[in-house]
This record gives structure tokens, sequence and C-alpha cells, in this order.
């Protein structure tokens, strides 16, 4: 039997059991949390760890338009996805359900979770669309680059990059509407414990359309088995990375997460 993790951004009990007992009927075996808006605490991360122990399936988000409008709500939501993308695969099944009269429209959304499918209760067999997205066989996405973050009240808030193949000669990372503390190259995966960093950079700003950014670099080789952490202090609006390939194009990576 297929888990779901159940995900209610409002603390309606009543809601929540009629949602569970409908997925037990079309044989799904629902598990989950009232979400917590802490994001000083990092209370994501206590969510992201218990879905994972679940060996969850699919992602559902109980979620209402008006539920979604606020940025630390919607920040610690594109946290989590981002984390299970990191270890589940960019494909991994993600459902917002609405018990509104419409839909939420994908474009409003942080990056993280446009990609999601958006359902109503109203909407016509929505269990069995579930169903059928726990059985298909998950879509490989190549991607040319890793993206990870962790939270830890101790450690501080904490962003993983790296290529998924080949390497690159430095890496850059910037954020807009927050502060960048610190950064290390090490193995991916986990934070380092040293690090030696070769001509790092710091504070240097870089625009992309509308917003700008604050960024720091570092001229490391990372490599496939690599990466390049930051530590971020606050709640970025947006943030991106690349290879730093000073006097030669890059590909920027940039992801909305409010």
């Amino acid at each position: 039997m297929k888990t779901v993790w159940v995900t209610a951004l409002a603390k309606d009990e009543a809601r929540v059991q009629q949602v569970m007992g409908q997925l037990k009927t079309y044989g799904l075996s629902p598990n989950g949390h009232f979400w917590i808006d802490n994001l000083e605490k990092m209370a994501w991360m206590g969510a992201r760890d218990e879905m994972k122990n679940s060996k969850a399936a699919l992602w559902l988000v109980l979620a209402s338009e008006q539920e979604l409008v606020k940025p630390s709500v919607r920040y610690g939501l594109s946290l989590m996805a981002l984390s299970i993308y990191a270890a589940n695969g960019t494909g991994f099944p993600v459902v917002l359900l609405s018990g509104g009269k419409e839909t939420v429209a994908p474009t409003t959304l942080p990056t993280p979770l446009r990609g999601a499918t958006v359902l109503l209760d109203a909407t016509p067999a929505w269990q069995a669309k579930l169903v059928a997205q726990v059985n298909k066989p998950q879509a490989q996405v190549n991607q040319d680059c890793r993206l990870d973050v962790y939270g830890d009240p101790n450690l501080g808030q904490w962003f993983e990059v790296g290529p998924s193949q080949g390497a690159w000669t430095g890496a850059l990372f910037g954020v807009a509407g927050a502060e960048i503390t610190f950064h290390a190259v090490g193995a991916k995966g986990k934070l380092p414990e040293r690090t030696v960093l070769e001509y790092e950079q710091k504070g240097f700003e870089m625009v992309l359309g509308d917003r700008t950014f604050t960024a720091w670099a570092v001229k490391n080789v990372v490599d496939a088995s690599q990466s390049y952490f930051i530590r971020v202090k606050g709640q970025p609006e947006s943030i991106l990375f690349s290879q730093y390939a000073e006097g030669q194009e890059a590909d920027v990576f940039a992801l909305q997460l409010q």
C-alpha cells in the first residue's frame, strides 16, 4: 500500500480526517501533519524527516489560495519541496488540494511548487488521480545541477549546490532579500567540518531581471562528488547559483522562494 504524506496548512481536523478517509477508501495509506509556521526553529525540517521515514510516494498539501499568501508559509513549503526533490528526484509527485471553489494558479506559486498538480475537493475523482500518480513510473529528469537545503536551529540554514556531472571551475551563489554569512566547499551530502577556499569573493551584486542579488563565490573546482555550501540568514525572496567561470558565459539557475 503506497503512503501519501498529507500536509495541512490550516488546523481543520474535520477536513483532514475526511481526506484521509477518502485516501484509505482508494487503497492509499495516509500519514501527515499540521503545518507549523516557524522558520526560526526550522519546523519544516521535522516534517521533512517524518515524511522521509514514512517512505511516502506522494506529497499532498491541503491549501487554499488564501493560505498560500503568507511569505513565511510559501518559503517554508519551498524549502521542504527542494529537500524532497533532492532526496527523491525532481519527478517526485506533489499535489495541492484546495477546498475552495477555484484552483490555485501555478504561476502564482514559488518556483519549487510550480510543477505541482493543483486539484479541488470538487474535482471529479481526485482520489483516483492520486492513485494514478503514485503508481506511474517517476519521470527521470536530467538536471545539470544539484540543489539541496538544510535547516538546524544551531547550525543555521544552508544551501548546497553543485554539478550533476562533470565539474565546475568555481561556484557562485546569490540571494535577494537575505544575507549570506558563510560558505564552504566539501564532499556532497553533508556539511563539511573544515574547508579550503580558493580566491573567495564576498558581497558583490548581480542583477537578474528586476531583482538585485548579493552573491558570494569561490574558484574551487567543484565536481559531481563535491558541493558548494552557503549559509544564509533570513528568508530570501529568490536565490541564484551557477558555475563561476570568470570571463566566460555560464548558465545561471534562479528560483523564487516566496
